[in-house]
């Protein structure tokens, strides 16, 4: 069962019963399944940005980036990049957007650690995230100063 920690949410590392992803990866539920081996699947997204979306999850629960264990976001990771220039290439795609969103300010739905690779298209309509600079270099100075004690 998942508990709280801090601010957020932290998974048990076994499988959720309520979890989506979960269910994909012990086949209980269906999906286009792209790639697996014993850490990781990759299946394609349901809401896809584009025709070839996947998504690359470990197969153990964990619920984002602060609760997944180093080495199986390194799988997960490693499955990514070799997803990559199939996906490209299969896709006929002229880029690529790995991502990985964390809690649901950041747009995360599933609940299931996951890293998007998404093929994008010259002039598909697709932006980045809006951008601005640091209003000065104390504002710069600030936030470095505040990450690095966060450390």
């Amino acid at each position: 069962m998942a508990q709280k920690k801090g601010n957020g949410v932290i998974g048990s590392g076994s499988r959720q019963s309520d979890c989506i992803f979960c269910k994909i990866a012990e086949g209980s539920l269906p999906a286009y399944k792209v790639y697996e081996d014993s850490d990781v699947l990759a299946f394609l997204d349901i809401f896809p940005i584009h025709s070839g979306h996947v998504l690359v999850v470990p197969r153990r629960h964990c619920v984002d980036i602060f609760d997944i264990p180093e080495n199986e976001l390194q799988a997960v990771i490693v499955a990514a990049k070799k997803l990559a220039p199939a996906v490209m290439k299969a896709m006929n795609a002229d880029g690529i957007n790995i991502g990985m969103n964390n809690r649901q300010a950041a747009g995360q739905v599933v609940m299931h650690a996951h890293l998007h690779v998404i093929p994008r298209f010259r002039d598909d309509g697709l932006k980045t995230w809006p951008q601005r600079p640091y209003n000065n270099d104390a504002e710069k100075q600030h936030a470095m100063e505040r990450i690095k004690a966060a450390l």
